[in-house]
């Protein structure tokens, strides 16, 4: 029967590559010996034998007051990232700084901080803890993974490439927003709960000044991506030196806050309801102004002619008397009468 021998070089605990070699029968002769050396085989070590050295850890949690998309978004995200944890949900009271505090307990240096407002607007915190930087976004068009039902089947806990825009390389806000994904979104090489395989893609591009996040998988077969989610747009609003505070480093002046944006659009529906009010008052002053109109004739003068000026006749004689002529042979109605 064949046998299989490992040769030893050092110690038996040892984590470099390894040669082996196959014995095709019980006993060794000279001539099995040099096949042997031609059947050497080197194993590489296995991946979980790296070291852990890039540690980071990302906290992944959320205020209350969150609608079900964000749920099932920071839970996309967290299935993801396999060097992120979770925590229970922040109390609106507290303040943004207890957040720090909240990561040292946890033993994670960055944080992705979900803010509710009115139970309608969304907004991302993206901070290096403890000591910062940070930046503010105002989250919009969010679709998760179960909303998409797109076409995909991504190893979970793999590593994922991050594919940047060419314009976070010109602006100088853009180049630490970059930094600052790039820590926080990249799974760290070697870590305990993720694999040793790259077959996604996150893609962080800038369109209408805001960031577009796509998720894409890796086709083996012609390396074409296909997008599995999620998929959301980050609206820039400030960025902090510090970790949730500090001085500003950078504010987006084309940003508009929700609260504006809808004022914006109530104002410009009562316009159109004044409008549309003004243009039926016009339609009715028109319909009356045509009523009283209608009354008068105005073509009814356009056959008369001035009359002939005639001399002025003064009588200065009084007029001669009229003469009236009696019929003598009309007789009165009882004669006739009488007669017949």
């Amino acid at each position: 029967m064949s046998a299989f021998k490992r040769k030893r070089g050092g110690k038996s605990n040892d984590k470099k590559a390894k040669k082996v070699k196959f014995v095709a029968g019980g006993e060794e002769t000279r001539e099995q010996a040099e096949q042997e050396k031609k059947n050497e085989v080197t194993i590489p070590p296995p991946v979980s034998m790296g070291r852990w050295t890039n540690k980071e850890r990302v906290l992944i949690f959320s205020s209350r007051g969150i609608n079900f998309r964000t749920r099932h978004l920071m839970q996309d995200l967290r299935t993801m990232m396999p060097h992120s944890k979770a925590d229970t949900k922040m109390d609106r009271k507290d303040k943004l700084f207890v957040v720090n505090e909240v990561c040292e307990i946890k033993n994670c240096n960055k944080c992705l901080f979900f803010e509710a407002k009115k139970k309608q607007d969304l907004y991302m915190w993206i901070s290096n803890s403890p000591h910062g930087p940070s930046a503010k976004f105002l989250v919009q068009n969010i679709h998760t993974l179960a909303e998409l039902k797109m076409t995909g089947n991504c190893l979970k806990g793999s590593r994922p490439l991050l594919s940047f825009d060419p314009k976070f390389d010109k602006e100088p806000h853009y180049a630490l927003l970059k930094e600052l994904f790039t820590q926080t979104f990249a799974t760290p090489h070697y870590h305990p709960k993720s694999q040793p395989f790259v077959d996604h893609v996150y893609t962080f591009s800038i369109a209408d000044d805001r960031i577009w996040f796509r998720n894409y998988q890796i086709i083996e077969e012609d390396a074409s991506l296909v997008e599995i989610g999620p998929r959301f747009v980050l609206n820039l609003i400030k960025v902090f030196r510090g970790s949730f505070g500090g001085s500003t480093l950078f504010e987006n002046p084309k940003f508009k806050s929700p609260n504006m944006h809808r004022r914006e659009i109530r104002l410009a529906a009562a316009a159109r309801v004044r409008e549309k009010q003004m243009v039926k008052e016009l339609q009715k002053m028109k319909r009356t102004e045509a009523k009283e109109d209608v009354t008068t004739d105005v073509t009814a003068d356009v056959f008369l002619t001035p009359a002939e000026d005639k001399p002025v006749h003064i009588q200065t004689e009084a007029p001669e008397p009229k003469v009236v002529k009696k019929n003598k042979h009309k007789a009165f109605k009882r004669q006739r009468m009488a007669r017949r």
